[in-house]
């Protein structure tokens, strides 16, 4: 590889809002989409909530000659939504499923029944080894009482922990998608300090785009105006991050958002709005090598980060734990009433009242037990997620407190030690 080496990334992002039977104009904002694409040629397309494998196959034969290379990624009942689309051979893809994901009786909502994931995908540029990431988080419905943040910080943090265990061998990490946080958030927060992952709307120096970044906008015919009445630019929760290790240095060069409408003309690919951005890839020089920040500075937040998500964890953890128990007592009820009806039919005396009571009776035991094992399970989670996150805390400190050579060689190994061994 040449010293000079240099590699321009052309990366778009959408949401795409495929919901089949409800997502207004579907087919006809899938059909622009894919002619976009094909416009425009960029190096990635990453995509969420493409919910109809139909419209990912009409995609996949759309943009064919234009994006040899494509992967469509399945999860839960309905899929995850992700699929990508590459100019590029793809050589590897995995994907994670969260372990938390909302609640399957909150049918209205649905995020339990998606299977929400990250998918992984491993380039070969030019020499050089890309891990591309594309997620979608649980969405937050109510910002005021918010019900689902505990899940989308363990979220976040499992995130953060997939992208720091499996690219360990990558020169360049980027990870796009709908992350349902807003920047300042505690999810958002979390997963930037672990990963040390850059954000492209404020680094860039070329931005053009709705206001303020913002990838929810009123302009948007789409957008539930009342979900942003306390919003009046929109809300900004699609995000493209990325970071280089040592011997490589990244910079975001332009970035482009859609305006509410049609890049072109015509009505708006999404709800959301589309992201591109025009990534640089160059040699880095040793004396500006970019290396984890771990200054007193950084540590501080980053222990106030951790301890932070520990404390959510833990109030998260407490309340499942509440409705598993209450769950359990309903379970105990429920026994002692279908004893209780047993008897009386056995004794003839209300024979068809008791006959009559046993089906409900049977049903509220079969719901309660269902509910005390889906929040045992989450509970579970929880506390998993928290052990983590309390470890991690502590190795934290202890590099806060040592001086700084010893800081290095423990928090910094711990990152990126691991690289080397494996090459």
């Amino acid at each position: 590889m040449k010293p000079n080496f240099s590699l321009p990334l052309r990366i778009f992002n959408l949401n795409c809002w495929g919901i089949p039977y409800l997502s207004k104009h579907r087919g006809d904002r899938v059909k622009r989409l894919g002619d976009f694409l094909n416009m425009e040629s960029f190096d990635l397309a990453l995509l969420e909530e493409v919910w109809s494998e139909q419209d990912f196959q009409y995609l996949r034969q759309k943009l064919l000659p234009t994006y040899p290379a494509a992967h469509y990624f399945r999860s839960g009942v309905i899929g995850s939504g992700l699929c990508v689309f590459s100019k590029h051979p793809i050589q590897e893809f995995t994907q994670h499923v969260y372990t938390l994901n909302g609640y399957p009786y909150m049918i209205h909502h649905g995020d339990w029944f998606c299977g929400k994931a990250v998918g992984l995908l491993v380039l070969h540029l030019s020499g050089l080894v890309l891990n591309a990431y594309v997620t979608h988080l649980h969405a937050e419905y109510n910002r005021q009482k918010d019900i689902y943040l505990a899940h989308r910080v363990a979220q976040a943090w499992e995130l953060a922990q997939f992208i720091h265990h499996t690219s360990k061998k990558a020169d360049v990490v980027l990870l796009c998608g709908d992350l349902n946080l807003h920047p300042k958030d505690l999810g958002c927060r979390l997963l930037k300090e672990w990963t040390g992952l850059h954000d492209a709307y404020l680094e860039t120096r070329d931005f053009k785009g709705s206001e303020e970044g913002c990838t929810m906008v009123p302009e948007n015919c789409y957008v539930n105006q009342r979900e942003l009445e306390a919003f009046p630019f929109g809300i900004r929760i699609d995000y493209v991050l990325y970071k280089a290790v040592s011997g490589f240095y990244i910079s975001c060069k332009t970035l482009r958002t859609t305006t509410g409408h049609d890049p072109h003309s015509g009505t708006p690919l999404s709800d959301h709005e589309a992201l591109m951005a025009t990534l640089c890839v160059r040699h880095s020089p040793p004396q500006h090598t970019p290396s984890a920040t771990h200054g007193p500075a950084e540590r501080s937040r980053l222990i106030s980060v951790l301890k932070e998500a520990w404390a959510e964890l833990d109030l998260g953890m407490a309340q499942a734990r509440w409705w598993a128990t209450f769950a359990g007592y309903v379970i105990g009820l429920g026994l002692l009433l279908l004893a209780l009806l047993c008897a009386l039919a056995a004794g003839g005396g209300v024979r068809e009242v008791a006959i009559m009571l046993w089906t409900p009776s049977v049903g509220l035991l079969l719901g309660a037990g269902a509910v005390y094992l889906f929040h045992m399970q989450e509970a579970k989670g929880l506390s998993r997620a928290r052990a983590e996150l309390q470890h991690m805390l502590g190795r934290a400190r202890e590099a806060h407190d040592l001086d700084p050579e010893s800081q290095a060689a423990l928090f910094l190994g711990q990152q990126e030690g691991d690289r080397s061994e494996e090459q």
